[in-house]
């Protein structure tokens, strides 16, 4: 079995969304030990951010007329798109920035959307995909930001109805309570929602790899 495992955060080895996928990908390759992953670190290895309009160009300009650097963008976007299609399940740590989905995500996104003839295709026809994502703040009903999370829906709409995932969406709010003096006051809530996202990390990876 192949899964995908995309990560995207800029913290490196106190990523809290990267956390929740090695949790994840631990009790999965526990069910199933001989899982192959093929894995992008968006967040350490961005792609190229001019590489998606290149490719949109590179697609309406005859083959033959076509220039290196379309010709380059074009193989890496069909690449990604490949690499979401040939996968058999995928878990993907997709952190909140900025209120919304961050730049690198966008990008790889858009890259493996270019990279069908068929933007609509359904790539991860439902395939299991485990998606976490994690917010520095809180943003439920009643916060001083609710309504501010433009990230989670938009997630939703491109794995779930776009590219047909049967997914499970795991989030976990207030990460940064404890680095953040004004978040000190949650820590205790903090904690909680830790330890309820760490569990529904734990059995997404084993009950979708027994599948």
């Amino acid at each position: 079995m192949t899964v995908l495992r995309i990560d995207s955060s800029i913290q490196g080895p106190v990523s809290a969304s990267s956390e929740l996928a090695d949790i994840a990908e631990a009790e999965w390759t526990a069910v199933r030990p001989g899982t192959a992953f093929v894995r992008r670190h968006l967040g350490a290895s961005p792609l190229p951010a001019d590489a998606w309009a290149t490719a949109i160009h590179a697609n309406f300009t005859p083959e033959s007329q076509r220039t290196e650097a379309q010709r380059a963008a074009v193989a890496l976007a069909q690449q990604l798109t490949s690499e979401v299609r040939d996968a058999e399940a995928a878990i993907l740590a997709l952190p909140l920035y900025n209120y919304g989905v961050s730049q690198h995500v966008k990008s790889w996104i858009d890259l493996v959307m270019a990279g069908t003839p068929d933007p609509s295709e359904r790539l991860l026809d439902g395939k299991p995909v485990i998606v976490l994502t994690t917010r520095g703040g809180g943003y439920g009903p009643g916060t001083p930001r609710e309504g501010w999370d433009h990230n989670t829906a938009y997630l939703r709409r491109i794995v779930g109805d776009i590219w047909g995932a049967d997914l499970t969406l795991i989030e976990r709010e207030l990460t940064l309570a404890g680095v953040n003096p004004a978040l000190d006051a949650l820590r205790d809530t903090a904690e909680l929602l830790k330890k309820a996202a760490h569990e529904a990390a734990t059995h997404a990876g084993r009950t979708l790899a027994s599948r």
